[in-house]
């Protein structure tokens, strides 16, 4: 029985979709119930120890994809009450029920502001309390592994930002902004963006699962890597038959409406989809390389592909029914 705790969200949902396709057997352990997978949900927070250690009775492998993930967490110690006391209980409990293999999700956000084409090997250099505390959790669970090396099997993936059908992140704003015909390029535009289509995610997750003991860690990132300026280009080509980018505002001025934006939200408590750090992350370059290409994994959905389905299924065709999963 595998334990996909965190299961009920984006990266969950499709995970769990391909367990069932496959007759696996598994178990979506959350603090909320499944909306697609009620029947295999149990209710358990990974802050709770208690509730923990008894929904993971039986368990052979378990995937954390629990996480505190966005950039307006409040408060923020939320992030290390979930990432890293969450994955101290995940050990515990493993240790407790003699289970010997766990896929974690990390982040690329553990390497802050990289330089371009980082590795698996680059430096650690979060800027954020997500990182910082994502980094932080992959040493528990490193020293869980190393406790007992020739039992034990540690998978680490490192997802760069995810995107496709039914979630709610950074890129569905970018793209439904486009749609609109409200999107202002901010800056150049040549930077270029890392992205990994969740089906493809998913798929990796499952194929890890086959691993042997042993430590693993692997970036997550669909190729080719897209700059802005195509990115945009052919999401607007293909959503409104238009060629060309609009206006375009420069990266200065952004982070202005940024900063107003951060002291805004500061006063009134509200949240706001423009925020500084949004506007970084927007004009940073964000690409990565990634071990994977040596394994023999093949993403089932081409890059090029996912960004079509997801424009078809989200914009051009009628899916407002169903759930909706809200990340960065």
């Amino acid at each position: 029985m595998y334990s996909i705790v965190g299961g009920s969200g984006f990266i969950g949902s499709r995970l769990c979709g391909r367990l069932l396709g496959g007759n696996k057997k598994f178990t979506i352990v959350d603090k909320a119930p499944s909306a697609m997978y009620p029947n295999n949900s149990v209710i358990a927070d990974v802050r709770d120890l208690k509730s923990l250690k008894e929904a993971l009775v039986g368990s052979c492998a378990i995937v954390n994809l629990a996480a505190e993930h966005r950039d307006d967490v409040s408060p923020k110690s939320l992030y290390d009450e979930v990432n890293v006391e969450g994955a101290l209980n995940i050990c515990k409990t493993a240790r407790e029920n003699s289970v010997n293999k766990i896929i974690f999700t990390s982040s690329v956000a553990v390497y802050g502001f990289a330089p371009l084409g980082t590795g698996e090997d680059g430096d650690i250099n979060p800027f954020n309390d997500y990182g910082r505390t994502k980094w932080e959790a992959e040493t528990i669970f490193r020293s869980w592994q190393a406790e007992s090396p020739n039992d034990r099997t540690l998978v680490i993936v490192r997802p760069t930002v995810v995107f496709g059908e039914r979630n709610r992140g950074n890129v569905y704003n970018l793209l439904r902004q486009i749609a609109s015909g409200r999107f202002l390029m901010i800056g150049n535009g040549n930077n270029r963006k890392s992205m990994a289509y969740v089906e493809n995610v998913a798929a990796f997750i499952e194929y890890t699962l086959s691993f042997g003991p042993g430590l693993y860690t692997y970036n997550y990132i669909d190729k080719p890597d897209f700059d802005m300026n195509t990115l945009v280009r052919s999401c607007k080509k293909k959503l409104t038959g238009k060629d060309g980018l609009g206006l375009r505002l420069p990266k200065w001025f952004g982070l202005c409406v940024g900063y107003g934006f951060d002291l805004l939200a500061a006063v009134t408590g509200k949240k706001f989809s423009v925020s500084s750090i949004r506007v970084k992350k927007f004009c940073a370059d964000s690409m990565y390389s990634t071990s994977i290409e040596k394994t023999t994994f093949k993403p089932p959905v081409e890059l090029g592909a996912a960004i079509d389905k997801t424009l078809q299924f989200e914009f051009i065709e009628d899916n407002s029914t169903g759930p909706v999963f809200f990340s960065e």
